[in-house]
């Protein structure tokens, strides 16, 4: 007897729902849940996975205000927490797990989505568990830690077909997208030169995870994607090569790996890209030098309050919340069966890249990206 054919209707439709690795459809024939949704009058549930401060602060405020997914069930090794969102958020004890039941979630038809939200080193192991749960997952950034962790989680999710995301919010924010649609348009020649850094200014707490390299701590990870997302999609294509150095001036905090990282990125066709991550310098900006312009992001990777200038006039669009409306556009793929724009081979880009820094620092030399 196939064991689906007891299930609620619903769930046996997501259990064999198509799933995606990046923009690969596994099933073409799949039927939209659409429906199945609108039959059953409810929203696609939510899993947080880490409940640190931005589930805390961005994400599960932001669960709220969703159409299309709500927050259903919470995981966390702190009882203190789950009380406090159970009552917050209103969530049913059966959907509060902590990390020693957590596979269990298999047999919850509530949970549709899972995120993941816990330290770097985590997001791989979490994530292949969710999917193998038959769950769809959003891993925060960075995806993995390498990009053989990442290729690893896109074989799981393809095995067992789920869609797998990761948490880039900056795609859904107005002024990203026109920077990108203005810097790839042509309209003022070709992009030759890139600049995106984003660093904080801060003292790290003694014992920190983030300081801590077996926990994938370090500004390159937490920080450094998103000078690299900035710099990919500014210019429309893939880099060729990386060049890369390191230093620290706070031994005392980062004895595990380097404090800030600077690299360099090139193209096929010439263009250039400096790029910086660090915790000792405060700056969030992105410059995409044009043949006949130019474009001056700053801030621009902040939850709010962007500006863009540039030598055609400035960018003036409403603030929205990028988390909600990242969230929600998860949803709508899975409810329709479509790819995600933040797809896992967005992940794997940048991991690769990370994977290239890291040689380039070790070596003192060029390397190549495949």
């Amino acid at each position: 007897m196939n064991p689906d054919a007891t299930l609620p209707n619903r769930r046996r439709f997501l259990k064999t729902a198509v799933g995606f690795a990046g923009a690969t459809v596994l099933a073409s024939s799949m039927a939209p849940l659409t429906a199945i949704a609108a039959a059953n009058r409810r929203k696609l549930g939510f899993a947080l996975v880490g409940l640190g401060s931005y589930s805390t602060g961005q994400l599960g405020p932001s669960l709220k205000e969703t159409h299309n997914c709500y927050l259903a069930g919470i995981v966390t090794g702190t009882p203190a927490k789950a009380e406090r969102w159970a009552r917050e958020y209103d969530i049913a004890q059966r959907n509060i797990y902590n990390y020693e039941n957590f596979d269990t979630i298999v047999d919850n038809d509530e949970i549709d989505v899972v995120y993941v939200v816990l330290p770097n080193s985590m997001h791989a192991e979490y994530s292949i568990r969710a999917l193998r749960a038959g769950k769809h997952v959003i891993c925060e950034k960075p995806m993995g830690l390498t990009a053989a962790e990442c290729e690893q989680m896109i074989a799981v999710a393809e095995e067992n077909r789920r869609l797998l995301a990761v948490g880039y919010r900056m795609p859904y924010d107005p002024y990203f997208i026109e920077m990108k649609r203005l810097s790839q348009s042509g309209e003022m020649g070709p992009v030759n030169y890139l600049e995106s850094a984003l660093g904080y200014s801060y003292t790290p707490q003694l014992g920190s995870w983030k300081l801590k390299k077996s926990m994938g701590g370090g500004s390159l990870y937490n920080l450094g994607v998103y000078p690299i997302q900035n710099v990919r999609h500014a210019k429309g294509s893939e880099p060729i090569a990386v060049t890369a150095q390191a230093s620290t001036k706070r031994p005392e905090y980062f004895s595990e790996f380097p404090e800030m990282y600077t690299w360099q990125l090139e193209w096929e066709d010439g263009t250039l890209a400096s790029c910086y991550t660090g915790p000792n310098a405060r700056i969030d900006r992105l410059f995409v030098g044009c043949r006949d312009g130019w474009i001056n992001f700053e801030p621009a990777t902040a939850y709010s309050g962007q500006a863009c200038r540039t030598s055609r006039g400035d960018f003036n669009f409403p603030q929205v919340n990028q988390q909600r409306l990242q969230m929600e556009d998860f949803a709508r793929c899975v409810i329709e069966g479509t790819p995600s724009k933040v797809g896992a081979h967005e992940g794997l880009q940048d991991a690769r890249i990370i994977d290239a820094i890291h040689e380039s620092i070790r070596t003192g030399r060029k390397v190549m990206l495949g």
